[in-house]
């Protein structure tokens, strides 16, 4: 059988860098502005596309467009990662940054290669946990967006590929996901039916037929774009709230007796 391309290796850490398999360092920005960490596979590295075409890098263009000031993101991502080998990935990179946004996207080779949804669940649970702390332990900092669907892609119709079960695996991944980050009180963006539209029209499709073109990704992020605006309209209300109060606090007097 031949693999899919979403086995292809290709590392992408931080911005714009490709590197060796070795655990890359981050370079550190210096940009003002929320710091943002993009975790996933080959739909958060943007496989066959260019660095700004990715969907989080798009997602943070259109951010700055309205006021909003997020930096380009870091990405821990390769091509043809399940959730066990994202884990192992952030291990490895050491990574003791803390991030004013978190976004995952995973599992679609969790489905490819037909791993069971309890392992699933197990494993993308432990990333949530973790995305939570690269975000200061705040849940709401952090943004899942759904598992793309392949099944009507030009390359699955090529290969002869069921549609209907793919579609069907594709739900039950999605679910699990939805259900957990519920659970965790993380953002959860559905952009699945987004990728069922775009089975008619190759140029939402990558030269390989499979992975996602920047105009597909730019609506991936424009769905996203509501949900983060709420999470940093949000945030900052909370702060300027601590704020206040710490302030408004009555001074202790200490008396001599």
């Amino acid at each position: 059988m031949r693999l899919l391309p979403l086995l292809i290796s290709g590392l992408i850490f931080c911005c714009d860098g490709l590197f060796a398999p070795r655990p890359p360092k981050l370079l550190a920005s210096a940009k003002p502005g929320v710091t943002f960490l993009s975790l996933g596979d080959s739909y958060t590295i943007g496989e066959g596309v260019g660095a700004t075409a990715r969907w989080p890098a798009q997602l943070a263009e259109l951010a700055r467009q309205e006021g909003l000031a997020i930096q380009s993101p870091d990405i821990i991502a390769r091509t043809g990662w399940t959730t066990a080998e994202l884990q192992t990935a952030i291990a490895a990179t050491n990574n003791q940054k803390t991030y004013g946004l978190v976004s995952l996207l995973i599992g679609v080779n969790n489905q490819y290669r037909g791993e069971t949804m309890a392992s699933y669940r197990t494993e993308f649970r432990e990333l949530l946990h973790k995305a939570g702390h690269f975000a200061g332990d705040e849940p709401r900092r952090v943004l899942v967006l759904s598992i793309p669907d392949w099944g009507r892609s030009p390359f699955a119709q090529r290969e002869g590929r069921d549609p209907v079960r793919i579609a069907a695996e594709i739900d039950q991944f999605n679910a699990v996901a939805r259900e957990e980050c519920r659970r965790a009180s993380v953002a959860y963006v559905d952009i699945t039916p987004l990728t069922r539209a775009a089975a008619s029209d190759p140029a939402q499709f990558t030269r390989d037929g499979l992975h996602y073109s920047g105009p597909q990704m730019h609506d991936w992020a424009r769905l996203a774009l509501p949900v983060v605006r709420q999470m940093l309209l949000s945030e900052t209300s909370s702060r300027s709230q601590r704020a206040a109060s710490q302030t408004s606090r009555p001074l202790l007097r200490l008396s001599q007796e």
